[in-house]
């Protein structure tokens, strides 16, 4: 993601390495063409209040609706729904190259949010 994507961004992100639990909630389809569900751990790379880019091998398709699981370094669990907002395979990152996805948190409640919002103004100082 270049400097634009970073200007269009309505929330700041915080940089850090956290792994995630993504479950998807719209069936994939193998290569039979037969449905199935993702039960993944994933790397998170960096977050903020509007959603978390993931490092994974085998990103999914934007659009894809998903569960996230994630543990803040507080220790405080933070879990919502998400929707894939776009995913890359080949992402340059300081020279090295990365495949993963961006995922938008949806629906959030205040009550919901409230953890993540705390712990991204404490790390942000």
């Amino acid at each position: 993601m270049g400097d634009s994507s970073a200007a269009q961004r309505r929330h700041p992100r915080i940089a850090l390495e956290l792994p995630v639990r993504l479950t998807s909630v719209d069936p994939e389809r193998d290569r039979s063409g037969a449905p199935f569900y993702r039960a993944t751990r994933e790397q998170c790379a960096n977050v903020s209040a509007g959603g978390a880019y993931l490092r994974t091998a085998d990103p999914l398709a934007p659009g894809s609706r998903v569960l996230l699981e994630l543990e803040l370094p507080d220790g405080r669990a933070f879990e919502t729904l998400g929707r894939v907002a776009w995913s890359r395979r080949t992402v340059q990152r300081g020279g090295r190259v990365e495949t993963g996805c961006g995922v938008e948190f949806l629906g959030l409640s205040s009550e919901e949010r409230a953890p993540l919002e705390r712990w991204l103004v404490g790390a942000s100082v």
